[in-house]
């Protein structure tokens, strides 16, 4: 008997904005160790993506945030375009505003801080964090 094929993973991440600034959190473990981008992470069976959003945010920043709508999505694909990823990523990205919580970086995230959009011309981010960044016009 054959094994089954790999599947994409799923995962959630999540722009928070708060006044001019942007909430971006520095990739603490693989994919992607090192570089800045939107809080998020996977999404565990039978959870709802908005309570993985909400969750992983917390997780990984402290912070509590009311969730909003899917603005965007993301997918990393196996081979050269993921140098170093490896695996297959499909994440959908949603909007969320802080309503609570002490920043500090935890789970996955070696650091997490808000920038402005002077700020972020000097970050390593990943190419969809500059994308959806880009698209926002804080870039």
């Amino acid at each position: 008997m054959s094994s089954p094929s790999p599947r994409p993973r799923l995962g959630v991440s999540v722009v928070i904005r708060r006044d001019e600034m942007v909430l971006l959190v520095q990739r603490g473990k693989p994919p992607y160790l090192g570089l800045w981008a939107f809080p998020g992470g996977g999404v565990e069976y039978g959870e709802a993506l908005a309570v993985a959003a909400a969750r992983e945010v917390r997780e990984e920043t402290g912070l509590t945030v009311d969730i909003g709508a899917v603005i965007d999505h993301a997918e990393i694909l196996p081979g050269h375009e993921s140098a170093g990823v490896g695996g297959h990523y499909v994440l959908v990205v949603f909007a969320a505003r802080p309503t609570g919580g002490d920043l500090a970086a935890g789970d996955d995230a070696a650091d997490a801080r808000w920038f402005s959009a002077a700020d972020l011309r000097s970050l390593e981010m990943t190419r969809d964090t500059n994308r959806i960044l880009a698209d926002l016009g804080m870039r």
